[in-house]
């Protein structure tokens, strides 16, 4: 079935088919003031802010100090909130791909939707149809991207530490590499690709 420029897969019956819940696990608690700690750390060691003369004494010392260390503690406070970003999207694609998992479990149980899916090395590209079917369903949650989602899990088995991580990584380069990740995946179905009517499918999205 054709609708617009989009190709969908045609599925016997009319009845709606039930899927499993999506049930997208909170990010584990973290001591915010380690976190905060480690950035900190970040902005000294990789030398993030530039290098100036310093006044020799008096106000002008005193008021440079002070701008210096709001300066730092701004790029303190960026650092984590791109980091929390990324643990968030790290989440959601875990529990995303957890949940294509159990919709692949209900599809091999339906002589109807078993044609469907073609065997393949987990997670099966393929399988990003049910990703565009979360966004036919206009699932979303705010400061999320499905697709970037998918891609931060497909990059890291684990939520890497922010100790890990680069100033240049959390500032610039994580979304890119998310997405390039995601996109590399999906474009890995076999062709004809075909889409998933939203119509007929339901589900419960839980936020744990």
């Amino acid at each position: 079935m054709i609708v617009g420029d989009r190709k969908f897969v045609e599925i016997p019956g009319s009845e709606p088919v039930e899927l499993p819940p999506l049930l997208v696990r909170s990010a584990p608690k973290q001591r915010l003031d380690k976190i905060m700690d480690l950035a900190a750390d970040i902005v000294e060691s990789e030398d993030l802010l530039p290098v100036y003369a310093e006044p020799v004494a008096g106000p002008a010392l005193d008021a440079a100090l002070l701008d210096h260390d709001r300066r730092k503690m701004d790029l303190v406070l960026n650092l984590v909130d791109r980091y929390l970003q990324l643990v968030q999207h790290w989440q959601w694609g875990d529990s995303i791909l957890e949940w294509i998992r159990q919709c692949e479990t209900t599809f091999e149980r339906s002589h109807a939707l078993r044609p469907l899916l073609r065997a393949d090395v987990w997670p099966h590209a393929g399988r990003s149809s049910f990703v565009t079917l979360l966004s036919d369903k206009q699932v979303r949650h705010e400061n999320v991207d499905l697709p970037r989602a998918v891609g931060t899990r497909l990059s890291f088995r684990q939520p890497p530490p922010i100790a890990c991580c680069s100033n240049q990584f959390l500032f610039y380069l994580n979304s890119t590499v998310a997405v390039s990740a995601y996109d590399a995946w999906s474009a890995m179905s076999p062709d004809p690709v075909s889409a998933l009517p939203p119509e007929r499918f339901h589900f419960q999205v839980v936020e744990m």
